[in-house]
């Protein structure tokens, strides 16, 4: 059990490779999309690889319902096992999530990588509401090539199908409009070395967002990846490892091979 100011949560989380230490943070698709990129990145350290309090058949307590809250959740987390230079990595949520971390000033942190973050208001380039949107239309909006990435849910069981709810119904209370009206502003706060990944034909958050984000972080790098949708961790993988592992290379102690 993990102990912050609100309470307490049962974290649960994978734990694989060894040496540098990297915190991998999903997005609101679930654990599931960031699982095989926790492999990969796994050759290069250590990789933890937490469920948000809710997702992935897990319990979420009343009192953690926010980005904030969770970023609390993982700072205690890092304490708790005693993690210290580590990258955090966050896609979507997880982006967010990572910058509400490097917003608590913890020294345990010695960089971010937001990867199509969500999280901040930028006039003309909205986060699209996905709430209403079917599998096939998420996925158009998603990935560059979503006919190479579809999913069919008529192949799903019934346990599938339930834990996809509980994903949405989770990501509905921690960030129903997927924005913060003061993060943006806040960023300015940010200590850590950042990096702000983008997939060019990302059509969930737009790259001029991603643009945005990356300029309201002091010193931070943009970079966007090519061929490359909302999700790189799953559409170009090994573009996204190249940054990280090199991003971690340059922060900290700089032990990622």
């Amino acid at each position: 059990m993990t102990k912050v100011s609100g309470g307490e949560v049962d974290v649960r989380f994978d734990d694989q490779g060894e040496g540098r230490a990297f915190l991998l943070l999903h997005g609101g698709g679930g654990p599931q999309t960031v699982a095989g990129f926790a492999a990969r990145l796994a050759a290069h350290g250590r990789v933890i690889t937490p469920v948000h309090a809710g997702f992935g058949g897990t319990e979420r307590p009343e009192w953690l319902s926010s980005m904030a809250g969770l970023a609390e959740v993982y700072v205690q987390l890092l304490e708790d096992e005693d993690l210290h230079d580590v990258v955090v990595v966050g896609n979507s949520m997880g982006g967010w999530t990572a910058a509400e971390m490097a917003l608590l000033g913890s020294d345990r942190i010695s960089g971010i990588v937001l990867v199509d973050a969500v999280g901040i208001e930028v006039e003309g380039h909205p986060v699209v509401d996905i709430f209403p949107l079917t599998l096939d239309e998420l996925s158009k909006l998603s990935y560059h090539d979503p006919a190479k990435f579809g999913i069919d849910p008529s192949t799903f069981t019934d346990a599938q199908k339930a834990g996809m709810a509980a994903n949405r119904a989770a990501l509905a209370v921690y960030g129903a409009s997927m924005a913060d009206p003061t993060l943006r502003e806040r960023l300015a706060g940010v200590k850590v070395p950042s990096l702000v990944l983008w997939g060019e034909s990302d059509q969930v958050v737009d790259p001029e967002y991603g643009r945005a984000y990356a300029e309201a972080i002091p010193g931070s790098v943009f970079h966007v990846l090519p061929g490359t949708g909302h999700v790189p961790q799953i559409e170009t993988p090994e573009l996204l490892l190249d940054e990280v592992t090199g991003f971690a290379g340059h922060t900290g102690s700089g032990h990622a091979q």
